[in-house]
């Protein structure tokens, strides 16, 4: 006879374990721990199965019959039910392990190591806020171009297009990979070439005209700050290096003796070591910010502690002070260097070179970070001397 609700509900515990039939296979099995699980016995080609329907109850009298009903339509197309669960089963777990989400993440873990840990941060973030919440849990696969673009305009809407510009070219790196590991079959960030309007180039303030640089370096020499800012302030313009890798800089990574600051690879852009050579000026200042700085592992230490770099926003905060706010800021030197030493005649390369401008072939500049060194040796002292003639130029003016 079929079971009922009520017998269900009240089947007894005995010692050992019960089976209480319904029909058509289906029987409910209550353990001595009287948990109860709902079984369908049934053959295959004369050898006896057995086929997990569910636990009562969660699954109930009615659930498990229509689940019997299933399993036994299955067995009359000639399929065992037994193995299409299984493979449905596999199939739910292979779309769970190759969403988006999950290949991005294993992409970011193979490649974060080699980035620089600021790069890295921004890198799952943006794809933590503007992907993952859309599409992180779609199979990679089946991700279509339209639905990636819907995705960043989102992201465009809100203003934020050179982001959307950003997430576009990490998707693609993301898809790109899943390609490569078998579990994508093309790249759909490919199809949105041209899709979203073009980012808008961003311009540091700078300052090009040769008066106005000396007037700017006479300002910087009257600073009154911290030793760590008004250092970093003086060095800044005679290297040119981004601010980042100013303020991080080591003593660990300068050999005044041959007159070079070595910036390792890992903090560098283009991956590889960057040299850079010291003007006999440069050589003297950081020979005087040792004897204030030199003790701790960072040239310009924070004012709060020495084991930490100062933050990245005290250069320019010094330049605003200086009555140069929306005038001018810490990478501009960057722009005026490179403009005033093309105008001067210097061999672009070995500018481009000094300005540690990446290479698209990471294995060359790995390999070329000496290259027009001696070049960039006369050209960083004769940028130095240059910047002490507007100095003194500007200090000669203001005194006719």
């Amino acid at each position: 006879m079929a079971l009922t609700d009520l017998q269900v509900k009240k089947a007894k515990v005995m010692e050992k374990p019960q089976k209480l039939a319904d029909g058509g296979g289906l029987y409910l099995l209550v353990q001595p721990n009287g948990a109860k699980y709902w079984r369908l016995k049934y053959r295959v080609a004369g050898v006896e199965k057995v086929l997990a329907l569910g636990v009562y109850p969660e699954i109930s009298l009615a659930d498990a019959r229509e689940r019997r009903d299933g399993a036994r339509k299955l067995l009359a197309n000639g399929a065992d039910p037994s193995t299409v669960k299984k493979a449905k089963k596999a199939a739910a777990v292979a779309l769970t392990e190759n969403s988006f989400e999950v290949v991005a993440r294993e992409w970011f873990m193979k490649h974060a190591p080699n980035w620089a840990s600021t790069h890295s941060s921004k890198v799952i973030r943006r794809l933590e806020l503007d992907a993952f919440p859309w599409i992180g849990k779609r199979p990679i696969a089946d991700i279509t171009a339209p639905e990636l673009l819907a995705m960043l305009r989102r992201v465009e809407s809100r203003g934020a297009l050179d982001t959307a510009h950003r997430v576009h070219q990490n998707c693609g790196q993301v898809f790109r990979y899943a390609i490569a590991t078998g579990r994508a079959q093309r790249d759909p960030s490919a199809d949105l070439r041209g899709a979203l309007p073009p980012p808008s180039r961003q311009h540091y303030p700078t300052i090009t005209e040769p008066k106005a640089i000396g007037a700017l370096l006479r300002a910087i020499d009257g600073y009154t700050g911290t030793y760590s800012t008004r250092y970093a302030l003086r060095l800044a313009p005679m290297l040119f290096v981004r601010p980042s890798d100013l303020r991080k800089a080591e003593w660990c990574e300068f050999n005044l003796d041959k007159a070079e600051w070595r910036i390792p690879a890992k903090r560098m852009k283009m991956k590889a070591v960057h040299i850079v050579p010291l003007s006999t000026q440069a050589v003297k200042i950081i020979q005087e910010l040792y004897c204030v700085s030199g003790a701790g592992k960072y040239v310009f230490p924070s004012v709060r502690t020495m084991s930490k770099p100062m933050s990245d926003n005290t250069v320019n905060a010094a330049l605003h002070r200086l009555g140069y706010k929306g005038e001018f800021v810490a990478h501009g030197f960057r722009h005026m260097a490179s403009t005033l030493l093309n105008e001067q005649g210097w061999n672009r390369d070995a500018i481009e070179r000094q300005l540690a401008h990446a290479e698209r072939d990471g294995v060359r500049a790995a390999y070329n970070y000496a290259e027009y060194l001696p070049e960039r040796k006369c050209m960083m002292q004769g940028w130095a001397d240059y910047l002490d003639g507007l100095a003194s130029w500007c200090r000669y003016s203001r005194v006719a």
